[in-house]
């Protein structure tokens, strides 16, 4: 990615949690992602992490539409995936897309277990939450123009803990400086 694009996308990002009164702490600690892609538009995502523990971790999203978090799941981590703003499309499997069955999955919404099928897609608007254990695959992007994701979860481990379904996959993307950065990212080294 360029750092042009990521500061772009930083602003962005910036004017829509401000427009709707996501006020962010000092210093956060910001993430943009290509997922190694090399396509932001088309797979990427804003992250600004608020608070990072050993026991847990909470952050702020930021995707426009059209801009799509791969199909990944954990190994560790269990989180709640809440739309603050706008509406999220998750879809879910009980293993690896390309492989799972015909089966179903138990997934609480809003607290409450429902079931679903491999590759069902569950609509988050505003408010709403999914709560994803360890092992189940989901996808997510926006289907407002811009989403404000939250994100509360047990300890986090981006290098260790993702398994994205595409080898492809990189968590972090190669930068092409071609602007002073608006702020440290948490790949830059």
């Amino acid at each position: 990615m360029k750092r042009s694009e990521i500061n772009e996308l930083l602003r962005s990002a910036s004017a829509c949690f401000a427009a709707h009164g996501w006020t962010l702490p000092p210093n956060p600690r910001w993430d943009v992602t290509d997922f190694g892609l090399r396509d932001w538009r088309k797979f990427g995502l804003v992250l600004v992490n608020l608070a990072e523990e050993p026991e847990y971790c909470e952050k702020l999203m930021y995707a426009k539409r059209g801009m799509t978090t791969p199909a990944h799941c954990h190994l560790k981590k269990k989180e709640d995936i809440i739309s603050r703003w706008g509406t999220l499309a998750v879809q879910v499997w009980s293993g690896p897309p390309k492989s799972a069955s015909a089966g179903a999955v138990s997934i609480p919404v809003n607290g409450e277990p429902r079931t679903f099928r491999n590759g069902d897609i569950i609509t988050l608007t505003a408010g709403s939450r999914v709560t994803l254990r360890q092992g189940i695959y989901h996808e997510f992007k926006p289907t407002s123009e811009e989403c404000i994701v939250g994100e509360v979860s047990t300890a986090n481990d981006d290098l260790h803990d993702n398994l994205f379904e595409n080898p492809d996959v990189g968590r972090f993307p190669e930068l092409t400086e071609d602007q002073p950065p608006l702020v440290r990212l948490i790949s830059d080294k």
